[in-house]
């Protein structure tokens, strides 16, 4: 019979060999039994003024600790496949760097298209983002088609401008564009 909390915490420690055998043969493995009796011991201590004086300890952790490998079994199934990182050689992952740089670079482009007039941005817009042939944009605008193409050329020059993309940068662009 247990009278103090004192009796529960030396009923513990006497009892871990045991609780750690049975903990191994539910799992299997000594690692996750050991978590598991660890878990066991912190849920008895929070809870031991629920153990009923009288009433079985051993039976009582037994069965804290069951609970506790049951709940660890449903995790694991909603959790899906775990794998160790260390095990995937052929995972790679980025250090930012490129993606901080290209969502700078978009938004210093989209800046710039914005801060284009109006006439050489719905024409900038119109080739280059929605894909119309100069006749098309010529035809949509209403507006003669060598209109369409110095537009065109002006929000280019103003938009590589604003942009600070470089001559360099540009027919490097441009030569990988027409190789395709």
């Amino acid at each position: 019979m247990i009278e103090s909390a004192d009796s529960v915490q030396d009923q513990l420690v006497a009892f871990l060999p045991n609780l750690r055998r049975f903990a191994i043969s539910l799992c299997g493995s000594r690692d996750l039994a050991d978590d598991l009796v660890q878990m066991a011991c912190e849920r008895a201590l929070a809870n031991e003024q629920r153990f009923e004086a009288g009433t079985r300890f051993d039976a009582w952790m037994f069965r804290i600790l069951r609970n506790l490998w049951i709940d660890h079994i449903r995790k694991q199934k909603t959790a899906g496949i775990q794998e160790e990182i260390s095990e995937r050689p052929d995972l790679t992952g980025s250090d930012g760097e490129r993606e901080v740089q290209a969502r700078l670079a978009l938004k210093s482009v989209s800046q710039a298209i914005a801060e284009l007039p109006d006439e050489q941005r719905e024409v900038l817009l119109l080739v280059c983002v929605e894909e119309l042939s100069y006749r098309e944009t010529s035809d949509l605008l209403d507006i003669p088609i060598g209109t369409v193409m110095s537009r065109l050329a002006r929000a280019r020059k103003n938009l590589v401008e604003a942009a600070g993309i470089t001559a360099t940068t540009e027919r490097s662009e441009v030569m990988k564009g027409a190789k395709k």
